[in-house]
């Protein structure tokens, strides 16, 4: 079939197969252009099928030629129909794995439920029998908890006050205001649930008490602060709150690491275009101006280069890990220096629907878009009749 992308609103239905295997092509070529790192060697990545958990999965095969388990809930396609990008980018993952002779399995489901744990452990323990690194990258907007079978639903919204500011529609470029009511009722428990890290621990408690994690075991979780211009709908909202939560539970699971000598760290990442991201009101604009302003300043990074220095300049360096006050990996450092938030300040005070392209990057934000179902690469054919139906191996 010819595939094309079918947009609506911040949702493609379609993804590209050729697309997301060139676009893994891409990242993979990238680590291996940085040369090897000394990492983990049995990786898990809880979350691995699209943007960071992706590039940790890409990063730890092919930085550190390391055998790795991905467990993410993606569609498979079906006749006429395509499946969703992370299952394109983990088919070509396991593909070029395999080709280097690398261990690539992947498990397809909810990482919340019970099942899939139990899945992913007896899995562990047959094929690899510990795991050094775990990476915690969920990104989802609900979750059955597995003990109550409550389904709970995670809101983007401010607290306290409604919340009034500026966002782009990146499909058409018109800049407008947006007004955000503030939670209420269960709001915020809610998204602690869903986003906190609850689910982290679980996953470690699990772990730890099948015998899987060796020695000096490390785990990372991935979150974002953000600039003062977005504080309200998120580091302040009912996100903050569940990032607060997930920052928290690093050092409840660092306490519970003692005896094998293991520990967790929270991630600090930069502000990137994500299918989470795009769902934000005032973020699409935020990150517009951002990457015009890295770009020019030769600051840029995609999902794959932050997480490549990540592993190589502060996880697996030999040294002690530096952190922030709070015991944070700060690898939003350079999005965050003054200069840099100085100049987004000043240009989203002037920037309108008409101005925007020049003030800000309109098109890399659509461009990055794009990308992540697949379209829009170098070297891919879009109008060639395209196989839809590609499978992953170890599934």
């Amino acid at each position: 079939m010819i595939i094309e992308p079918r947009m609506r609103g911040f949702i493609c239905l379609t993804a590209h197969p050729d697309g997301c295997e060139q676009s893994v092509k891409n990242q993979i070529e990238y680590i291996k252009s940085k040369g090897a790192i000394q990492g983990a060697k049995n990786v898990l990545v809880i979350g691995a099928s699209t943007g960071f958990g992706l590039a940790s999965r890409i990063s730890s095969a092919f930085g550190s030629n390391a055998s790795t388990l991905g467990v993410f809930f993606e569609k498979p396609p079906s006749e006429g129909k395509t499946a969703s990008p992370g299952w394109y980018n983990s088919a070509a993952f396991e593909k070029e794995a395999h080709k280097a002779g690398l261990y690539a399995k992947s498990i397809n489901g909810d990482a919340f439920s019970d099942a899939v744990k139990k899945q992913t452990l007896d899995l562990i323990k047959a094929d690899l029998g510990q795991v050094d690194l775990i990476i915690y990258s969920l990104a989802s907007p609900v979750r059955l908890d597995p003990k109550t079978e409550v389904l709970h639903r995670s809101v983007l919204k401010p607290i306290g006050d409604k919340f009034t500011n500026k966002t782009v529609d990146f499909h058409s470029g018109k800049v407008s205001e947006i007004t955000i009511e503030p939670a209420a009722g269960e709001d915020i428990e809610n998204t602690v649930k869903v986003m906190g890290g609850e689910d982290w621990a679980m996953w470690i408690e699990a772990l730890k008490a099948a015998n899987l994690l060796a020695p000096g075991a490390t785990t990372v979780a991935y979150s974002y602060i953000g600039p003062s211009l977005t504080e309200a709908v998120y580091r302040k909202g009912t996100i903050g709150r569940a990032k607060d939560h997930l920052e928290a539970t690093a050092f409840t699971i660092t306490d519970s690491l003692t005896s094998i000598g293991g520990k967790a760290y929270v991630s600090v990442n930069k502000a990137l275009v994500t299918q989470a991201s795009s769902a934000i009101p005032v973020i699409p604009l935020y990150i517009s101006l951002l990457y015009k302003i890295m770009k020019a300043e030769g600051i840029h990074e995609g999902c794959i280069e932050q997480i490549q220095r990540l592993y190589a300049d502060r996880l697996f360096t030999g040294k002690e890990i530096p952190t922030d006050e709070k015991g944070r990996i700060r690898i939003d450092d350079w999005e965050m220096r003054p200069d840099v938030q100085e100049k987004i300040a000043k240009l989203w005070q002037e920037a309108t629907t008409e101005n925007l392209a020049e003030l800000g990057d309109l098109e890399g934000y659509r461009s990055d878009f794009h990308n992540l179902f697949g379209f829009g690469l170098k070297g891919v054919d879009y109008k060639a009749d395209t196989n839809e139906m590609v499978g992953i191996e170890s599934i």
